[in-house]
């Protein structure tokens, strides 16, 4: 049987917070998500993008604590265009998230910028260059 990448989870604090940083990046949850306790988007490839609080984890599994800190998982987010990056990543500023890597022309081809969701996990916003 061969394996095949399904779902990726990230352990939120704040639902609503999350739901709201992740729409922004065009994701679609469903109406009322930012009140449930595990929400799933799907991503390209059918791949999908769940998020759960911190109760639903210790719902299943009591001794599960929060790492302090963040950047224990990255996503990136493809943007259509090199402007796209960079109007993206102010957006996502001007909202209030952290700008860890403002954009830039990366030697290895692309325009690249981070961003940190509410749970402080990279998030990467790339644009191939020319």
């Amino acid at each position: 049987m061969t394996l095949q990448l399904d779902v990726i989870g990230i352990v939120v604090a704040d639902m609503g917070a999350a739901v709201a940083f992740y729409r922004r990046l065009g994701l679609e949850f469903a109406e009322g998500a930012e009140g449930e306790p595990h929400v799933e988007a799907t991503v390209s490839g059918g791949i999908r993008l769940a998020l759960d609080s911190e109760a639903t984890v210790r719902s299943f599994h009591p001794e599960w604590r929060a790492r302090s800190g963040g950047g224990r998982i990255g996503l990136a987010f493809r943007c259509g265009a090199v402007g796209q990056v960079d109007a993206t990543f102010e957006e996502l500023v001007g909202a209030g998230y952290h700008g860890e890597l403002k954009p830039f022309d990366a030697f290895w081809g692309q325009r690249y910028a981070t961003v940190h969701d509410p749970d402080g996990n990279g998030v990467d916003l790339y644009a191939p260059l020319g």
